[in-house]
């Protein structure tokens, strides 16, 4: 269930701004997408012209970008953990940014992602990153959250994960390969559930109980995590905080 749409020059502006942002020294982190590919790309431009990073990657897909790239990698559990450097900054996009109003202009709040399938690996890297950085177009924003949210489950746990989506008055649908019979299998081996809730009004209480359902390994729902987001337009970029 990628998500589409979006023009690609938007997307470029919006990553480009993001990578304008990494510092030298830094320690990245590399999201999965159409437009982090933006940025992953800008940042192999800049080590070529002599900035020192390393990257940490979410996914399959931006580990062999970033090689292509000639951006030095590291794994999570070099970057994070005793003696590690942390990772500085990440870059990923979203399927959808709830865009609210504090009075001063439009912010950011919460997050859906998992439209590659690759959410679970970038809770982790963006949720350990001092600071996050959204990059989007804005076909991307919206008032209220209300696409499926992805839901990475065990194999073992597709039924009961369901039911108590069910429960949370949600409609789950097994994510199906589409170049392939079969359903969608992650990076970790595990299956996606797309689930449908509607206008999500309260995103951090969706987020509170698909985090206690036994079976769910993450979800898409991206709460309080966000610094900043970079929406690309025709015209620039704008950059929303939370």
């Amino acid at each position: 269930m990628k998500t589409s749409g979006g023009n690609d020059a938007a997307k470029r502006r919006a990553g480009e701004s993001a990578a304008a942002a990494v510092d030298d020294g830094d320690v990245v982190g590399l999201g999965t997408g159409s437009t982090a590919a933006h940025a992953i790309r800008r940042l192999g431009e800049r080590v070529d012209a002599g900035l020192d990073v390393r990257g940490v990657p979410t996914s399959f897909a931006s580990r062999e970008l970033a090689l292509d790239c000639g951006i030095p990698l590291l794994d999570l559990d070099e970057a994070v953990g005793p003696d590690a450097p942390g990772i500085d900054v990440a870059i990923d996009g979203a399927d959808q940014v709830a865009v609210g109003d504090d009075g001063d202009g439009p912010t950011a709040g919460a997050l859906i992602k998992g439209g590659g399938a690759a959410h679970a690996r970038e809770k982790l890297v963006d949720a350990a990153a001092d600071r996050f950085l959204v990059v989007a177009d804005p076909s991307k924003e919206a008032p209220v959250l209300d696409r499926s949210v992805p839901v990475e489950v065990l194999s073992a746990g597709r039924s009961v994960v369901a039911e108590a989506v069910r429960a949370a008055d949600g409609e789950p649908t097994l994510r199906r390969a589409e170049r392939k019979d079969g359903p969608v299998v992650t990076d970790n081996g595990n299956l996606v559930l797309d689930c449908a809730f509607g206008e999500i009004a309260a995103p951090s209480r969706l987020a509170t109980t698909l985090s206690g359902t036994p079976g769910v390994v993450e979800h898409g729902l991206f709460v309080d995590l966000a610094d900043e987001v970079h929406v690309g337009t025709d015209s620039g970029v704008r950059v929303l905080t939370r």
